[in-house]
């Protein structure tokens, strides 16, 4: 209620009147109070509605978005720590950070809090913990935390390349998975959530298959814009989108580690299948080159001489028991 005051002097001298309303929402209930005052000043305060300054709805949008944030804690505030930090953000959750390196000023322009040791950090309580270390590192890391400081119920998420690898640490550190209690659920739910609004598929699946897709996607890309970069791939004045495409995979590539492909190759069982399997298929395209250039080379030397002969294949069956038979049984085939 917004109080309206008049003042007006009269010849008469009526007591002096007041009017508060006692309810906000009710502007007509008001109390009055007249004392003998005998000046010739008669005060009046009235009130009229106005707007409150507010918003219930907006009240209620605010808590709903408060109920749904979290505070994040992420480790390791490299390149990819501080691209989900710039997510996290961008949704309102409360982020800290730690790493060796002090990145106190990268972290202040992203909305996060730095701490120079992991104490202090897991003294603020974060309700999840983000790994973002490297894969040959992040069992050195877990050995270092300060566990005790954090409530039990604190959320630990990996985002490593390899997932048996990691499920086998963070159970040996941390063996307490989130089980069917409902606050915990509902913290996990929250937290894949936020990839979820960032249109992010999230395919449910165990570490096995995991890295068995990682290995035949992930590494063989790694693998091949290595090779790519040591072969010196350059950009020329005339690039197909193909050849573009292959530029782009030696830029992404080079912009990671080593020391995250190695991790790849060694923590990953299925990894040294695949590379196997690039060097076969590299020999076979080699060995099917080649070839042509064989029957190229022979025809240049001999003319037609034997055209048909090398173009028929030679069929060699095998007898009933197994082995080939002698060497005047196979012939070339005739038209």
């Amino acid at each position: 209620m917004l109080p309206l005051i008049s003042a007006k002097p009269q010849n008469l001298s009526p007591p002096l009147s007041f009017h508060f309303p006692l309810f906000p929402s009710s502007p007509t209930s008001s109390l009055s109070f007249h004392p003998p005052l005998k000046n010739t000043l008669r005060l009046r305060i009235r009130s009229v509605d106005a707007a409150q300054p507010y918003d219930y709805e907006s009240h209620l949008r605010t808590q709903h978005f408060k109920s749904q944030s979290l505070k994040i804690a992420i480790l390791g505030f490299g390149n990819f720590g501080q691209f989900l930090a710039k997510t996290f953000s961008r949704q309102g959750h409360t982020l800290l950070a730690y790493s060796r390196t002090k990145y106190t000023d990268t972290a202040k322009s992203l909305g996060v809090t730095f701490y120079n040791n992991p104490d202090d950090l897991f003294e603020s309580h974060p309700e999840v913990v983000i790994l973002c270390t490297s894969i040959l590192s992040t069992e050195k890391v877990l050995q270092t935390l300060p566990f005790q400081r954090l409530k039990r119920s604190t959320l630990f998420v990996d985002v490593l390349s390899v997932k048996e690898f990691a499920k086998t640490i963070l159970l040996k550190y941390l063996p307490v998975e989130i089980g069917n209690e409902e606050d915990r659920i509902s913290r996990a739910e929250r937290f894949l959530d936020v990839f979820a609004k960032e249109g992010c598929r999230m395919v449910e699946m165990t570490c096995a298959e995991h890295d068995r897709h990682a290995a035949g996607s992930q590494f063989v890309t790694h693998t091949m814009g290595r090779v790519l970069e040591r072969f010196g791939l350059e950009s020329s004045p005339i690039n197909t989108k193909g050849y573009d495409t292959l530029l782009d995979l030696v830029e992404v590539t080079a912009g990671d580690s080593f020391e995250l492909y190695y991790g790849l190759f060694m923590y990953n069982k299925n990894a040294m299948e695949q590379l196997e399997r690039l060097d076969m298929a590299f020999e076979a395209i080699k060995k099917e080159l080649f070839g042509k250039l064989h029957h190229v080379y022979r025809k240049q030397l001999f003319g037609n001489a034997d055209e048909g002969v090398e173009d028929r294949p030679k069929v060699q069956k095998l007898l009933h028991n197994g082995a080939p038979p002698s060497a005047d049984a196979v012939k070339p085939e005739t038209s």
